[in-house]
């Protein structure tokens, strides 16, 4: 008997390998993938600037990198003892106002250069609903605390998103028209926007997405939202908190990611990088031991091995 509702996945026709560059941006559920990616060793970059959950910050923020748009003191603001960027998440903010812009504009260089080098660009949309500064009238990416007072909430319209993720497309394929796109949703439930509201923002996200990606052969569609509200339609696949997906959620959709967009001539290889993770992490009784010792040099044995295949890979 079948106890759930299987969505079906087409195989990736531009898989992802060893040797491919990937560029993972979005919401907390990006992070969730891109922690997996870390944990096999793939050469993969993880929200550059922090969590972004909206469309059009993260098109902001493409296009600063794109167009080298570099950041200045006019981009930044003084609250709660830290200087901040409404552009980016609090992780970029700092007790400085000058090594925040510093900061600001080394990580947007190497975005850059990661956007042109980058073979894969992986975009996960967390929600439609934005604040808007009311001051400078911009969406920002985080509020940082600032009081409620000071920003005006809407949701961004289907039309609005679907212009916003065609635009980033073109911004990142006019310094690389040979990346290849993978768009998902956050399964993360935004209980705090409301329940009806949540599920008429993920509504636009799916309807602009489906719509701006549909006739373009470098984009792709992986339905992380989908798989979460079908398959694991069962609240133990969820955290404490009933909204972020549980560990086993997260684990099983990363499953059905690999099993369907990474190259299965790389299965190997990963298989052989768990296996050392899984050893790093073993701690022995006696250290000394010479039984110890002996797997502490199978170990390193392993490692060089590898590294011989994928020079790139290093273990902490």
């Amino acid at each position: 008997m079948n106890f759930t509702t299987k969505v079906p996945i087409a195989k990736y026709q531009n898989p992802i390998d060893y040797n491919s560059k990937i560029i993972s941006i979005g919401s907390c559920f990006a992070e969730n993938m891109g922690e997996k990616f870390e944990y096999f060793k793939f050469q993969n970059s993880v929200n550059p600037f922090g969590i972004i959950f909206n469309p059009i910050s993260i098109e902001n923020l493409i296009n600063r990198a794109v167009n080298k748009i570099e950041f200045t003191e006019n981009d930044i603001f003084f609250h709660n003892d830290l200087w901040h960027c409404y552009e980016v998440h609090s992780l970029l903010s700092d007790t400085s106002s000058e090594l925040i812009v510093q900061n600001l504009n080394r990580v947007l260089h190497l975005f850059r250069t990661q956007i042109i080098e980058a073979s894969h660009f992986i975009i996960t949309y967390g929600t439609s609903w934005v604040y808007r500064h009311k001051a400078s009238n911009k969406i920002v990416a985080n509020c940082h605390k600032v009081p409620q007072n000071q920003f005006d909430k809407e949701i961004l319209s289907v039309e609005i998103i679907e212009k916003s993720i065609e635009n980033s497309i073109n911004l990142i394929q006019s310094i690389n028209p040979n990346c290849n796109f993978i768009f998902t949703i956050s399964p993360v439930r935004h209980i705090k926007d409301g329940f009806v509201e949540n599920q008429r923002s993920k509504a636009h996200l799916i309807t602009a997405l489906q719509s701006a990606i549909c006739n373009l052969q470098s984009t792709i569609y992986f339905p992380s939202y989908e798989i979460m509200m079908d398959e694991l339609r069962d609240y133990r696949f969820y955290a404490d908190d009933m909204l972020h997906p549980s560990q086993s959620a997260i684990d099983y959709i990363w499953i059905k990611f690999f099993e369907n967009y990474v190259s299965e001539s790389e299965f190997g290889l990963m298989n052989q990088v768990c296996e050392i993770q899984r050893a790093l992490k073993h701690r022995p009784f006696n250290p000394n031991s010479e039984s110890h010792q002996k797997f502490l040099a199978n170990l390193e044995a392993k490692i060089e091995q590898l590294q011989q295949k994928l020079p790139f890979i290093h273990f902490s």
